[in-house]
């Protein structure tokens, strides 16, 4: 079949009595479905776990030695004579980074009325192995918090949630308080931005063992080292900030010379100092308040009653009548980081782009973030790199691959890469593919997208045995996470990428990229664990990973033959795996919802949502339309550019959704269906977040916001739908 259709289009373009152009037979290049299958064959478990050892033999945060020593390691995979990509360099940006002071460590202490110190928290966790005693491992702290030493009344604030400083706010006056916060429900800024209006001067935050250890709390036989539990002085570094991208160069790629805007301009960090500590400490802390008992949904795993405070400690306690002192000396500096490209430059069609990309930087030695996802990069580009020196392949479209730097800042390397490359991305860009952590657990698949990357993530899962089992990936996915699809019946769920939880972020909101993300997961019958426990602490070791997160790495090599599967039907595919189709049962599930909770009231308002529905109809018959023209057409003997207005169509459809003027109060979040929205409602974002604060107000200007939204969503869908019809 394929050597007839290859005649067929040599006889095509081919006049009496010439030659067929060279390029004939390259434009009908397609998916070679054996060459897929030679690549999944080829992916080694020990290679991956290899990799994994020797990214994580020592600390690599952002911009230190460490971090400068896995560029280089990129920068020779890359580059090897053998199995390296056609080219490979490093990207710098001077960027906006926050450290702690290594000789003036960030303390936190209980201090009686005479300043007596009665306690202090430990400042390094507890060493179980020699990873721990590393002199690399960097103090647990808040990155951007402010330096500052506050001094006051401890309360608790559960998850400091503005719902819970209201709450708290009820019982007593807050003024001058440190409050105690637990991981979770609201962001790690968020936690100290919406405590500084009631007036709490310091903000604690723990890891509450019943959300990360299905409260268990003992190392002598219960945590690490004897399972994947945190340990007591485990403790969750992080980036306290709101929005993604080196903070002083909004908009602009953070170069030596871009213009900068000053630090006290800064919007979306914490306005007062903030400090993690491990759960040893914040149980000490926590059954010592005095006050009244908190909520039930307040409580947590520590033996004891969680109260309000008095504020402070009880009478009876050991700590009556004293303070919680907080002694933060973070300070912000400018430093050079780097992310490390690579490209295999397309046969046919070079000039459109499927990026691949993981962060490399860690807070400690980042197994499993990031370089459980790094460890499955790396092997991919070995095997497609080996294959391209050996002249076995080369792809229809370029391939980028991008190791992004300081992502554990703020998604700051892939953030100023979509700045500084803005117009040939968005132009050229076919679809991002993110392999950040790439195993959470072994027990199924994660993953989220765009609506019409469903199907090339299906296709791929099929096709690849599911970890430790005799089944595929896709059926063991279906069992842990489904749904019921009007046009497919039961199918895996993909769920959304609606927030800036890794480096998707700038490719979804701002440029408008067609994205997914992917990895393997755990069993959350079996845990009600919020992430694996040892996130972003000092025992996320290779030791960590390969006895309890994926012994034998065959989850990290299931993972490297999906993502590398769905590389390579996006590279090659002579009509791209995108379906317009799953995109409007998405949009209808989301107007579906709005119908239900805002038609009524927007009535009363006198705001129809008439033309929303209109528009999502005519998204839907557009569709339709473009699934029966690549259905109904024969691309292999048509003119080549009618596959390339295709193949436009489905790669710029996402940038139909943008907007900028749509979220003014959201830092670079312009897709109008994916972005972020805290009103908790599975619909438009947009139209949740202003129809919940109109609801709250009541005041006209607020229903005038709900409107425009309408507005800005239905001309926004129409325009895609527009998009996807004949061109006029």
């Amino acid at each position: 079949m394929c050597i007839e259709r290859e005649q067929n289009q040599e006889r095509h373009f081919v006049k009496s009595g010439s030659s067929a152009p060279s390029w004939v037979k390259d434009v009908a290049k397609d998916v070679d479905e054996d060459f897929v299958e030679k690549f999944m064959s080829t992916v080694d478990n020990i290679q991956i776990q290899e990799n994994l050892r020797e990214l994580t033999k020592v600390p690599h945060m952002a911009t230190t030695a460490g971090d400068e020593e896995t560029v280089n390691l990129m920068l020779k995979r890359w580059q090897d004579p053998s199995t390296g990509l056609d080219q490979a360099w490093r990207e710098e940006y001077l960027v906006h980074l926050s450290f702690p002071d290594p000789k003036n460590p960030n303390k936190v202490t209980v201090v009686s009325p005479s300043d007596t110190v009665l306690h202090t928290a430990r400042e390094k966790e507890k060493p179980y192995t020699s990873d721990q005693d590393d002199p690399e491992v960097v103090q647990p702290y808040a990155a951007y918090s402010p330096p500052g030493h506050p001094k006051g009344k401890l309360v608790y604030a559960n998850q400091g949630k503005p719902s819970d400083y209201r709450k708290l706010n009820e019982t007593m006056d807050l003024r001058g308080t440190i409050a105690i916060t637990r991981y979770g429900g609201a962001g790690r800024a968020a936690k100290a931005i919406n405590a500084a209006p009631y007036g709490v001067i310091g903000v604690l935050v723990y890891t509450e063992p019943l959300d990360i250890n299905d409260g268990l709390m003992s190392d002598v036989n219960e945590t690490y080292p004897h399972s994947w539990y945190l340990p007591p002085s485990g403790v969750e570094r992080g980036s306290f900030n709101t929005h993604y991208g080196d903070m002083r160069t909004p908009y602009l790629a953070a170069k030596d010379e871009t213009y900068r805007i000053p630090v006290e301009d800064i919007t979306g960090i914490p306005p007062i100092p903030i400090q993690p500590i491990g759960f040893e400490d914040a149980y000490i802390l926590i059954c010592a308040l005095g006050g009244e008992a908190a909520p039930s949904v307040w409580q947590g795993a520590f033996n004891c009653t969680y109260n309000f405070g008095g504020p402070g400690f009880r009478n009876t306690s050991a700590f009556n009548n004293s303070d919680v002192r907080l002694d933060i000396f973070n300070n912000n500096v400018l430093k050079n980081s780097s992310n490390v490209m690579g490209i295999i430059r397309g046969s046919v069609e070079p000039d459109r782009y499927v990026i691949y990309g993981n962060h490399r930087d860690s807070w400690v030695h980042g197994a499993i973030d990031p370089s459980s996802g790094t460890s499955v990069m790396l092997e991919i580009t070995r095997v497609l790199g080996q294959m391209v020196k050996q002249g076995l392949w080369r792809p229809r479209r370029s391939i980028i691959f991008g190791s992004w730097g300081a992502e554990e800042f703020g998604l700051i390397g892939s953030a100023e890469y979509t700045e500084q490359y803005f117009a040939k991305l968005s132009e050229r860009t076919i679809a991002y593919i993110n392999v950040d952590i790439a195993v959470f657990a072994n027990a199924t698949l994660r993953a989220s997208g765009m609506p019409s990357v469903q199907n090339v993530i299906f296709k791929a899962t099929k096709q690849v045995k599911a970890a430790g089992l005799d089944t595929s990936v896709y059926d063991n996915w279906i069992q842990y996470f489904n749904r019921t699809s009007p046009a497919h019946g039961i199918i895996p769920r993909v769920g959304y990428l609606t927030g800036a939880g890794s480096d998707y972020a700038a490719f979804v909101h701002y440029l408008g990229i067609t994205s997914m993300d992917i990895s393997y997961t755990y069993d959350r019958s079996k845990t009600n664990a919020r992430i694996y426990p040892a996130y972003h602490t000092a025992y996320d070791t290779f030791d960590y990973a390969s006895k309890f997160i994926d012994p034998g790495f065959v989850s990290h090599q299931a993972i490297a033959r999906t993502a590398g599967n769905v590389l390579i039907r996006l590279a090659d595919s002579l009509v791209l795996p995108l379906n317009c189709s799953d995109y409007a049962e998405s949009l209808e599930d989301y107007l579906k919802t709005a119908v239900q909770l805002y038609q009524d009231k927007l009535q009363t308002q006198k705001i129809s949502m008439e033309p929303l529905k209109r528009a999502v109809a005519n998204f839907r018959s557009a569709a339709t339309h473009l699934d029966q023209v690549i259905l109904t057409s024969d691309l292999v003997n048509e003119t080549p550019m009618k596959t390339r207005r295709i193949n436009d169509q489905l790669m710029l459809l996402d940038r139909a959704f943008l907007d900028p003027l749509a979220f003014p109060d959201k830092y670079a979040y312009r897709h109008v269906i994916w972005a972020s929205s805290s009103a908790g409602r599975q619909t438009f974002p947009g139209l949740a977040d202003a129809y919940a604060n109109a609801e709250l107000t009541g005041q006209p200007r607020d229903w005038d916001k709900v409107h425009y939204h309408l507005s800005v969503l239905s001309q926004a869908i129409e325009g895609a739908a527009n998009t996807l019809v004949d061109v006029i």
